[in-house]
């Protein structure tokens, strides 16, 4: 297994739709991109042109830009979303009680819990809580919400 795989460029995506334009075979353009006919496959099925925009572009059912955009959203999607984004009511809740109650994250997490025991997008674990504050603020938040543990740590 030498080979790796690498995300098509907009160079080989921009080949891709002049070829399928021309009616070229997909083995004949994964041959030109010296890349495998299964990705060529892919990635011309997952971006083809909606059926009613087929009307107006009749021979070329695959537009380059379009393909660049989706591939750019799909990855946007594909990390795991945070559960203390700064702003929300669960942000708001676990920031007060660590700065201002002086609570540990593993109380503030067991709280949660048992006031909301039947909504998990409530619940939110202490090592979440460590990452909202060691990972993502930044400036005078991330100092408060440091100097609010018992342990005030600068990394961890």
């Amino acid at each position: 297994m030498d080979k790796q795989y690498q995300h098509l460029s907009a160079e080989e995506r921009a080949a891709i739709m002049i070829e399928h334009g021309r009616g070229a075979s997909l083995r004949a353009i994964a041959r030109t991109l010296d890349r495998d006919v299964g990705t060529i496959s892919r990635e011309v099925s997952r971006n083809r042109l909606p059926e009613s925009m087929l009307q107006v572009a009749a021979r070329e059912a695959y537009d380059a830009t379009t393909a660049a955009m989706a591939y750019r959203l799909r990855r946007q999607r594909c990390g795991r979303t945070r559960k203390l984004v700064e702003g929300t009511r669960l942000h708001q809740h676990v920031h007060d009680r660590l700065v201002y109650w002086r609570w540990s994250p593993q109380q503030i997490a067991a709280r949660l819990k048992r006031m909301h025991p039947d909504d998990p997008t409530q619940h939110v674990s202490h090592e979440t809580i460590y990452a909202a504050i060691y990972a993502y603020p930044r400036g005078s938040l991330k100092k408060d919400m440091v100097e609010a543990l018992r342990q005030t740590k600068p990394t961890r």
